[in-house]
């Protein structure tokens, strides 16, 4: 049976598609590290600049992802997350110091990418509503597991616009845990070994960062 779930999951599958996909969840993993490492170092939850920095590459990374198999539910997270992770570069002092086509081109690659799946509403419908290997409730699971996922950035933004300052309160990380949850069982389903791998390792720094922030608050 294990077997079986493996060939279903490898065969017959562009392995660029994979490693765009790979990369855009490493960056993820790697931002985590970063992130998880600082904030025992600190024995504080910390909201670093690489972190944002990491979290828009891969965004579009993921999206481009999506894109290729034909996967909606990967592309809604990333299309509403992408501009979250612009606001928290900007709170940092990050954003600006870019070249403004760059600027440019990051802010309006969304916007087109977007824009081309639309110009043929139809056609578009028809290729991710109603994919052959994905079943319509499993498309409603995964996108409900990517809009829990993706409310931890909605979350966060609010949170920190209050504060004033770009914070990773303790609410976006069992957020987090939940989603990542609700994602991987979707990547189960799905036999998807990048949706799997990718929110296995951030499952241990999700936790250890509730910890953390329990234990300042502690204090």
């Amino acid at each position: 049976m294990i077997n079986a779930w493996l060939e279903k999951m490898f065969s017959q599958e562009n392995w660029v598609i994979y490693l765009i996909g790979f990369s855009a969840q490493l960056l993820f993993s790697v931002r985590l590290l970063i992130q998880w490492l600082l904030s025992e170092k600190r024995g504080s939850v910390q909201s670093p600049g690489i972190y944002w920095i990491l979290s828009i590459a891969g965004a579009f990374l993921l999206t481009l992802y999506g894109w290729f198999r034909q996967d909606f539910s990967v592309i809604l997270g990333q299309f509403i997350t992408y501009y979250i992770y612009m606001w928290n570069m900007h709170e940092k002092k990050i954003w600006q110091p870019i070249p403004v086509v760059f600027r440019l081109i990051l802010i309006l690659t969304p916007l087109v990418a977007m824009g081309y799946m639309l110009h043929d509403a139809r056609n578009f419908f028809t290729s991710f509503f109603q994919n052959p290997d994905v079943s319509t409730g499993l498309l409603v699971f995964g996108s409900a597991g990517q809009v829990l996922f993706t409310f931890r950035f909605i979350y966060q933004i609010i949170y920190s616009y209050r504060k004033g300052e770009s914070v990773l309160p303790i609410g976006f990380w069992i957020l987090s845990f939940i989603g990542a949850s609700s994602i991987m069982a979707y990547g189960v389903f799905r036999s998807d070994p990048v949706l799997i791998l990718g929110q296995s390792f951030g499952w241990v720094a999700y936790l250890r960062n509730i910890m953390i922030w329990n234990g300042q608050k502690s204090h």
